[in-house]
């Protein structure tokens, strides 16, 4: 390994609302963050069309260029922004050691993490195809679009059904693609389902294809595991919600995690169990996984952060 050895005061894993939002106060508190972005520079938004719901852009905006305009502010106000990403931490000792790109290594008194999550896809081609043009992870997010229409959404989960039951509220018909011959999900939210009128069920259904016009989503091509029948679901919009999976492995270890790697924070904080190690956005969040509160928590992280430092400038010792 190369000795390539930097000395940092607060370091940020990752970019996205919550790493750019934890950068503008970090440099705003002179803690002079270096950001290492990770391979995809503005996390999940980037890959996301159409931004209405975020505070301040009355207009909507699109996501790579809300992205933008968070990195500019970053690093006009002295951010280090720089593309790269974490191979490796050490966290049993201060500072803090990280690997980055498997060849420099950083050593850092604050770490933020801001690693985000990633959406779980079914793996389809055309998924990838239409995504941001009529496939969407987020009916939260991407719901508003499809008023009075017909939509598809597929997964059996808790985070199904409530997407679903929160689909039907704008859409005319919702149909919920179920894998199996029953669901996943709590009584109460498969109740929830059950007595809105304008979902249909579709269960032991698979996907097999999204169908467009090669701009956007109009059908998609099912089929029915028990009975081999195929069916065309005059859809414009498609819902995946087969869950998420934080990207949090690399710190396995050393920061405490719930079952599905979700990290664990302190109740009205983003401290984790590591001394001077602080955690923001969706890679703590699984509730809300939106941009406005991934932002809030960045700039909790990086308030968090300056405090800490300013308590270890300032011990009294006896």
């Amino acid at each position: 390994m190369s000795q390539d050895i930097e000395h940092v005061k607060c370091l940020i894993i990752g970019s996205g609302p919550a790493g750019y939002t934890a950068a503008i106060y970090a440099s705003r508190a002179d803690l002079h963050p270096v950001m290492y972005t990770g391979m995809l520079a503005g996390g999940q938004l980037t890959q996301t069309t159409d931004v209405e719901n975020f505070p301040g852009y009355p207009d909507g905006i699109m996501g790579p260029e809300m992205m933008e305009d968070f990195r500019k502010q970053a690093e006009r106000l002295g951010t280090d922004i720089r593309f790269g990403y974490v191979s490796s931490v050490d966290f049993t000792s201060l500072p803090h050691k990280v690997v980055v790109d498997e060849s420099k290594t950083i050593l850092a008194d604050t770490v933020i993490i801001s690693t985000g999550a990633s959406a779980k896809w079914l793996g389809l081609e055309s998924e990838q195809k239409y995504s941001g043009f009529g496939v969407s992870a987020c009916a939260v997010c991407d719901g508003f679009f499809f008023k009075g229409q017909d939509v598809a959404i597929v997964g059996a989960g808790d985070t199904a059904a409530e997407e679903a039951t929160y689909l039907a509220k704008l859409a005319r018909k919702v149909y919920m693609i179920v894998r199996r011959d029953e669901f996943r999900a709590s009584k109460a939210m498969v109740h929830r389902v059950l007595n809105t009128p304008n979902i249909e069920i579709l269960y032991n259904t698979e996907t097999l294809e999204i169908l467009g016009d090669g701009q956007s989503v109009n059908a998609v091509k099912v089929l029915n595991n028990e009975t081999q029948v195929e069916r065309i679901l005059d859809v414009t919009g498609f819902f995946v919600a087969i869950g998420h999976k934080p990207n949090t492995d690399i710190f396995r270890g050393f920061i405490n995690m719930d079952e599905t790697g979700y990290i664990v924070t302190r109740p009205g904080s983003t401290e984790t169990n590591v001394e001077g190690v602080f955690c923001c956005g969706d890679a703590q969040d699984h509730i809300y996984r939106q941009a406005v509160t991934a932002a809030g928590t960045g700039c909790m992280a990086a308030i968090d952060a300056e405090r800490y430092l300013a308590a270890k400038e300032h011990v009294v010792t006896a």
